[in-house]
């Protein structure tokens, strides 16, 4: 997957693309089933809203495909830029289904896998990611999202982004997708988990 395919559509559609991509970092990883869109100045929940400019947010406005990592209490989250240099938009990787190198995964979390790569904090934790890797790009350094070996979503769900309270109509905006059924959803509900864990077989 090439930096531009980030510019290849409305971050909105990019966040569901990316639903059963495979990421990894330094070779370890795997499959994207939960993200959120985050839509720039206009966003309330957005860290650009009202154009803000800072160090920290600054590789938002960067070429689609830079990274963005930052640190919410002891966890850093993953964000990757979509849009055209100068429009700050982009997208928070929420979650993924562990395939590779889960014990090494284990060994920096200290978790059983059901548990290890379900938040963004857990999967910044588990892939070793933190605000170092921020200005870095997509597929040029050690963040790699492919879609060889990917795998085809069976349903994908929408819903309010998580913890975005008091930001009016964005609180309940729909710009959260994840894959109906996989596990490794954060805060997935256990009656809603299939045996496909929501891929298609």
């Amino acid at each position: 997957m090439q930096s531009n395919w980030f510019l290849s559509d409305t971050t909105e559609n990019l966040a569901r693309a990316l639903l059963g991509k495979v990421l990894t970092v330094d070779g370890i990883g795997g499959y994207i089933v939960e993200t959120e869109a985050y839509l720039g100045q206009v966003d309330e929940a957005a860290h650009v809203f009202g154009d803000k400019l800072t160090p920290r947010t600054r590789a938002l406005y960067a070429d689609p495909g830079t990274i963005y990592v930052y640190q919410m209490r002891q966890y850093s989250l993953l964000n990757v830029s979509t849009q055209a240099k100068g429009t700050p938009q982009g997208i928070l990787i929420r979650a993924i289904e562990p395939a590779f190198g889960i014990a090494t995964m284990q060994e920096r979390r200290q978790q059983p896998v059901t548990n290890l790569t379900n938040g963004p904090g857990k999967l910044a934790q588990a892939l070793a990611i933190t605000v170092a890797d921020t200005g870095g790009m997509i597929n040029q350094d050690r963040i790699q999202i492919h879609e060889t070996g990917a795998k085809k979503v069976a349903k994908i769900m929408t819903s309010p982004r998580i913890g975005v309270p008091n930001k009016g109509e964005w609180t309940e905006a729909p710009l959260r997708y994840y894959v109906a059924g996989n596990p490794d959803v954060s805060a997935i509900k256990k009656q809603t988990i299939t045996t496909t864990r929501g891929w298609l077989t």
